[in-house]
C-alpha cells in the first residue's frame, strides 16, 4: 500500500506504462493521416499519457465536454473543472472508425488515436462557461479563434512522450514523482504551484506549509504554457534548483517539472491544479491570491476576483481530498531578518516589494534585487536573464483603416527610434504580403493567417531583444489579441490610428475604396467587411489634424513612460539643432 493519497478517480491512468509494441505501432502510424499538434495539444497529450489528468485517458468527447462546461464534472459525475479537447480543421480527414497519427511540431510521432467521435463545439459558449468571458484579452479566448471547427476524441495508444532536451532529470511522471515522495517517508505532501521565480517570501510560505502538515514538499513548477510574458521556464527552473540545493531540506523536498498548458482560468484552474497534484501524490496545495489569473480584461478590470480560487477550493476540498493551504500576506521584519504576517508586526518597521516594484525598480533598471527579498543565487540568475527595460524588445502595433496614416507615422517613428539608440524592424502590411504572405487572399481566414504570421515574426524579434513596428490594417480584435499574447502584453504597444473612413477615402490614391464601392473588390475593410476598433489601445492618434511628427512624438512619450526608451542625448541634439536654425 502506498503512503500517499490515491490518484483522482482511484487509479493512475498512465497510458505510457501499458504494454504496447511501440516499434510496430510506430510503423503502423507512419501510414496513417498525420495530425500535427499545437503546443497546447502536446502538453495535454503528455499529461494524459502519464496520468497527470487522471481519470482522463483521452481528449474529451462531447458528453464529457458538455458536462464539464455545465457542472465542472465529467459525464460520470467525477469532478473535473476544465475542458481538455483536441480540435481539427475542416480539411483534416478524420472520421469515426478511422485511426489517425498524432505528431509533434517537428512531425515526430507521439500516438495513434482510434477516432470514436467527431463533433462541433460552440466556442463562444465554451469560453463563457469555462472561462467566464468572451473577451479576447483573455489568452485562451484569443487562442480559441485559431482552433479548428471540429473536436475529435477516441482511445489513444502512446508511441512516445514528447522529447525534451532540457532538465531531463527533473521531468518526472506522476509515478516517478510518487516514488520519490514515498522515499521521504511522509504520507502528507504539500504541493507548491509556481509559474514565477521563488523569492524569500515564497520560500517561507513553502517551509511553513511543510511544517504545518508535518510532511514533504512537492515543488512543482509549470514548464508548459504559462501566461504570455512570464519569465521563461529555463530561468525559473535554474532558480528553483538553486533554492532546492541550498535552502530546502533534501529529506523533505522533491522538485519535479510539470508540462502543463495553463488555461489561466482562475478559480476553475485552481481546482484542476489540485486534481493534478493529487495525481502526483500531494494531498495539500498552496494557493495564493489571484491564482492562475490572466490579468485584466479590455476594460481594465480583473477577469476574476482576488480570492475566488480560495472559495472554490474550500467548497470542494472534502470531495477532492486535497486541502488548500492559504497564507496571510507576509512582510519582512528589517531588524530581525525574518518574515512575519502583516497583522502581527506590532508597528515594527517592515519591508516589502510589489511585483511592479520588482520589475520597474530593479529588473528593468538592471539593479540587483536586495538580499532580504530574494536569495543571491536567484538574484544573479534573474539579472542575467533580465536586461534593463530599455534594452528589452518591444512591439509597436499600428492598426487602422487603409489610408489612415499607419505607414507614414511608422516611417517617421522608426527614424526617431534610431535617435534613441533603438534601431527597429518595420513590418509593413503591404511589404509582408509580398514577401511573407504571398498567395494569401483576403478572406477572413487568410487575413487572420497573415496577421498571425506578422505576430509570430514580431514575437521572435522581441524575444531576442529587438524593437519591431508592425503597420497593418489587422481589422479583427481577436487576432490582434493573439498577437499581443504571442509578444507579451507588457511589451506590446497597440497604436490605434483613428482616422475617419471618409478621410481615408479622400486619401486613396490607388482608387481601392472606389473599386470596393463599385463591388469590384470584395471583402474590403470599412466597406463590405468590418473594422473592429481597439477597445483599450495603449495609444490613440489622429492623422487628419496632427502631423506624423506630432504623432511619433506622442508614441515616443509613451515608450519613455514605460521605460522602453531612455530620455537623453536625442532631445539635446534636437534642441541644439533648433537653436542653430
Amino acid at each position: 500500500m502506498s503512503l500517499l493519497v490515491t490518484p483522482w478517480g482511484g487509479e493512475l491512468k498512465s497510458l505510457i506504462d501499458l504494454p504496447v509494441d511501440r516499434e510496430e505501432l510506430k510503423h503502423y502510424a507512419a501510414s496513417l493521416p498525420r495530425l500535427q499538434l499545437t503546443q497546447r495539444n502536446i502538453c495535454d497529450l503528455e499529461l494524459i499519457s502519464v496520468g497527470g489528468f487522471s481519470p482522463l485517458d483521452r481528449f474529451m468527447g462531447e458528453a464529457d465536454l458538455e458536462s464539464v462546461l455545465e457542472t465542472m464534472r465529467l459525464a460520470d459525475g467525477t469532478l473535473f473543472p476544465l475542458p481538455v479537447t483536441l480540435s481539427i480543421g475542416d480539411d483534416f480527414p478524420a472520421e469515426k472508425g478511422l485511426d489517425i497519427a498524432l505528431a509533434d511540431q517537428n512531425n515526430e510521432l507521439l500516438a495513434v488515436m482510434s477516432v470514436e467521435e467527431v463533433y462541433l463545439p460552440d466556442r463562444d459558449r465554451q469560453a463563457t462557461l469555462a472561462y467566464g468571458t468572451t473577451d479576447a484579452r483573455h489568452p485562451i479566448v484569443a487562442e480559441m479563434h485559431t482552433w479548428g471547427s471540429r473536436n475529435i476524441s477516441g482511445a489513444l495508444r502512446v508511441i512516445a512522450l514528447p522529447h525534451h532536451h532540457d532538465f531531463s532529470g527533473l521531468r518526472l511522471t506522476p509515478l516517478q514523482t510518487r516514488k520519490q515522495l514515498e522515499s521521504k517517508g511522509q504520507p502528507d505532501v504539500v504541493a507548491f504551484q509556481t509559474r514565477n521565480p521563488m523569492h524569500r517570501v515564497h520560500e517561507e510560505m513553502a517551509k511553513r506549509a511543510m511544517d504545518a502538515v508535518n510532511g514533504s514538499l512537492l515543488l512543482h513548477p509549470v514548464v508548459g504554457m504559462t501566461k504570455p510574458g512570464d519569465i521563461d521556464h529555463y530561468t525559473r527552473v535554474r532558480s528553483y534548483r538553486a533554492l532546492v540545493d541550498g535552502y530546502f531540506d533534501p529529506d523533505r523536498t522533491v522538485l519535479s517539472l510539470l508540462p502543463l498548458a495553463m488555461r489561466m482560468a482562475g478559480p476553475r484552474e485552481a481546482l484542476l491544479h489540485a486534481i493534478i497534484r493529487r495525481n502526483f501524490g500531494a494531498n495539500h496545495i498552496i494557493v495564493g491570491r489571484d491564482h492562475a489569473s490572466p490579468g485584466k480584461d479590455s476594460s481594465g478590470k480583473p477577469f476574476y476576483g482576488e480570492f475566488d480560487a480560495h472559495d472554490l477550493l474550500k467548497d470542494h476540498k472534502d470531495e477532492l481530498g486535497v486541502i488548500p493551504v492559504f497564507f496571510e500576506e507576509l512582510v519582512y521584519l528589517e531588524g530581525e531578518d525574518r518574515y512575519i504576517e502583516r497583522s502581527k508586526t506590532g508597528g515594527k518597521k517592515t519591508l516589502s516589494l510589489s511585483g511592479t516594484q520588482v520589475r520597474e525598480d530593479y529588473l528593468y533598471k538592471g539593479r540587483l534585487l536586495p538580499h532580504w527579498f530574494t536569495r543571491p543565487e536567484v538574484a544573479d540568475i534573474l539579472q542575467q536573464a533580465h536586461p534593463p527595460r530599455h534594452k528589452q524588445g518591444f512591439c509597436i502595433w499600428f492598426t487602422g483603416l487603409s489610408g489612415s496614416g499607419k505607414s507614414t507615422t511608422a516611417q517617421n517613428l522608426i527614424t526617431r527610434l534610431f535617435e534613441f539608440g533603438r534601431p527597429a524592424t518595420l513590418l509593413d502590411g503591404d511589404v509582408v504580403r509580398t514577401h511573407l504572405s504571398k498567395g494569401l487572399g483576403f478572406s477572413k481566414e487568410d487575413r487572420d493567417t497573415n496577421i498571425r504570421r506578422i505576430g509570430f515574426v514580431a514575437s521572435e524579434i522581441v524575444r531576442h531583444g529587438g524593437a519591431v513596428i508592425c503597420a497593418t490594417v489587422s481589422p479583427y480584435r481577436s487576432t490582434r489579441s493573439e498577437c499581443r499574447a504571442m509578444v507579451g502584453s507588457d511589451r506590446f504597444v497597440e497604436v490605434f490610428v483613428d482616422t475617419p473612413l471618409e478621410i481615408c477615402e479622400e486619401r486613396d490614391v490607388k482608387g481601392m475604396y472606389e473599386l470596393a464601392r463599385m463591388g469590384k473588390i470584395k471583402n474590403f475593410t470599412g466597406i463590405d467587411d468590418p473594422y473592429e476598433e481597439p477597445l483599450n489601445p495603449e495609444v490613440k492618434i489622429k492623422t487628419e489634424f496632427d502631423s506624423a511628427d506630432d504623432n511619433a512624438e506622442r508614441i515616443l512619450q509613451f515608450l519613455k513612460s514605460q521605460g522602453l526608451i531612455l530620455s537623453g542625448s536625442s532631445e539635446k541634439s534636437r534642441s541644439v539643432s533648433g537653436r542653430e536654425q
